[in-house]
């Protein structure tokens, strides 16, 4: 049994990544900001439950996870929010000699994956019906194991692996036919 004494110290250290993945749950940083909130919020007040020794980052996920099932499954999605005051003007323009030497060094199918942007990869993961994208972004962006993604998810682990399949084939018909649109298949 953990001591909440010890949770600040223990669990912020994963606060960096619960955000990252509530802002691609989201789509939205101050609903992010909120889910990680209540997430920790949840996870100081049962962390007398937790037991020591496991796995706290998986711990704080399936937290997470739940929060987000149970708060915005039901809920519109409002719309996409940007804040400008992020961008930094010239961006792009500044990454330029760092990105052509990096290139230089990238194999045939890394050159190659670089043709999509971020956004094309991005667009195609949010237009995944929620059961698929949540475990593609559980298990391809955050890296858990599909036994960890079982658990947080309360599905069985078979569950997990088709809708993994599923949610990858549908990224791939999709960016597919961007590649299509942009003339890099045959």
């Amino acid at each position: 049994m953990a001591d909440r004494t010890d949770f600040a110290a223990t669990a912020m250290e994963f606060a960096p990544q619960l955000y990252s993945a509530a802002l691609r749950m989201t789509r939205n940083r101050a609903d992010a900001e909120d889910l990680v909130q209540e997430t920790m919020l949840r996870g100081y007040r049962s962390f007398h439950t937790f037991t020591e020794g496991t796995n706290l980052r998986a711990w704080l996920f399936r937290i997470l996870t739940n929060v987000y099932i149970n708060r915005y499954r039901a809920a519109q999605r409002r719309p996409d929010e940007s804040d400008l005051a992020d961008v930094e003007d010239m961006y792009l323009y500044r990454r330029v000699p760092s990105m052509e030497s990096a290139a230089a060094s990238l194999s045939a199918e890394e050159q190659f994956l670089d043709l999509f942007t971020d956004d094309e990869v991005k667009t195609a993961l949010e237009n995944l019906p929620e059961s698929f994208r949540l475990p593609v972004l559980l298990a391809d962006v955050e890296g858990f194991a599909y036994r960890e993604i079982a658990e947080m998810l309360d599905v069985p682990i078979g569950t997990v692996m088709s809708r993994l399949h599923r949610g990858r084939k549908a990224m791939q018909r999709e960016l597919y036919e961007y590649a299509q649109e942009k003339g890099l298949t045959a």
